[in-house]
């Protein structure tokens, strides 16, 4: 049997905690050390006996890491991964990839140039409820796509903006929540091609949006739309619906509605709808329940990212692939500033 892989943690805060978790609970890794500058984490660090530094670079060169899991602010991970690809560590590093497409091209130089493998924490495509959802529309269950609609509805504490950078461009729901739920629908559906979309901050008058309205042509030529808001009591987000995390309430709604020509699933509930016999409006509706193999895709991803490491297995979110994702969001953000439509590939030239 291989010796278990090191992995460090850049970044002690709620989701470097539960990564931290997972390595402890893991067959295939143990702690190797913790970098975060905060006074917290070295209590953290030295209440556990871990290895602690300030600093991520004094990580990678004392510990000497198998890999690192970067889960620090999104304006550190493009630094934190080119340190790791310049010392030959592998990194898993939360989404968003970066906080640009220009500095996740530069990244994506980086990684080919040194052959040091990363891969990106949308973790959601190792969940077992998105992978029966991508099967059921890659076979043909539905037909052909026609429409999709998503929402991500909530209501955030008012002591989460405490926190100065949540206030800020960059700090809303687009970049930290949206954006998973744009890779979910790229894997699923397919490439997204233009976006339109309206923005707003009514509701706290912050720099941020608090709420977004978005409208999306795929590649397969279906459309979606996607609706944004973190100031409403409501149960329709991934979040609430899939039972994900346990820390959030879970409630039996769908977040999304996948819809094609031969029928139409909803998301995370699976609930599958199609006509049994002859198809008309006045048929009678089948339903059927998709029901995936329970797995927790956090850890999930931790094995996967040991595979990695190891060689045995290739990212399944590589660098470019994430940046996709965040080239999206991007078109997004353009889209409601100019009021026209913007498409991954005018975001990708121009960050070029």
């Amino acid at each position: 049997m291989s010796a278990p892989m090191r992995i460090a943690v850049a970044g002690a805060g709620l989701i470097g905690r539960r990564h931290i978790e997972l390595i402890d609970a893991s067959p295939d890794c143990v702690l190797a050390g913790i970098a975060d500058p905060s006074p917290a984490a070295k209590e953290f660090a030295q209440a556990r006996s871990t290895p602690w530094h300030s600093d991520h670079r004094t990580l990678l060169a004392d510990e000497k890491p198998d890999g690192l899991i970067i889960a620090s602010p999104n304006a550190l991970h493009f630094q934190m991964a080119l340190d790791c690809a310049q010392a030959g560590v592998p990194a898993l590093i939360e989404k968003p990839v970066t906080d640009t497409v220009a500095a996740a091209q530069r990244l994506c130089a980086a990684v080919k140039r040194t052959g040091v493998p990363m891969l990106v924490g949308h973790h959601r495509r190792h969940n077992p409820i998105i992978k029966a959802a991508r099967e059921t529309v890659t076979t043909g269950k539905l037909g052909e796509l026609t429409a999709v609609v998503g929402l991500w509805l909530l209501k955030k504490p008012d002591d989460y903006f405490d926190v100065a950078w949540r206030r800020e461009h960059g700090g809303g729901p687009l970049l930290i929540n949206l954006i998973h739920d744009i890779d979910n629908l790229r894997f699923i559906c397919g490439e997204i091609t233009e976006v339109q979309a309206l923005t707003s901050n009514k509701v706290r008058g912050f720099a941020v949006e608090d709420t977004a309205a978005l409208l999306l042509r795929f590649a397969n030529g279906a459309l979606g739309t996607v609706t944004v808001s973190d100031a409403t009591p409501a149960p329709w987000s991934w979040e609430l619906t899939s039972g994900e995390n346990a820390a959030y309430p879970k409630q039996d709604q769908p977040c999304c509605i996948l819809s094609g020509t031969a029928g139409s699933l909803s998301v995370p509930n699976m609930e599958l709808w199609f006509y049994a016999q002859e198809p008309g409006w006045h048929a009678p509706l089948a339903r059927e329940t998709v029901v995936p193999a329970a797995l927790d895709p956090l850890a999930e991803q931790l094995r996967h990212f040991c595979a990695v490491i190891r060689g045995r297995e290739q990212p399944l979110i590589p660098v470019e692939d994430a940046m996709g994702t965040l080239a999206i969001v991007e078109a997004v953000s353009e889209a409601a500033r100019t009021g026209q439509k913007i498409s991954p590939g005018q975001i990708m030239e121009q960050a070029a």
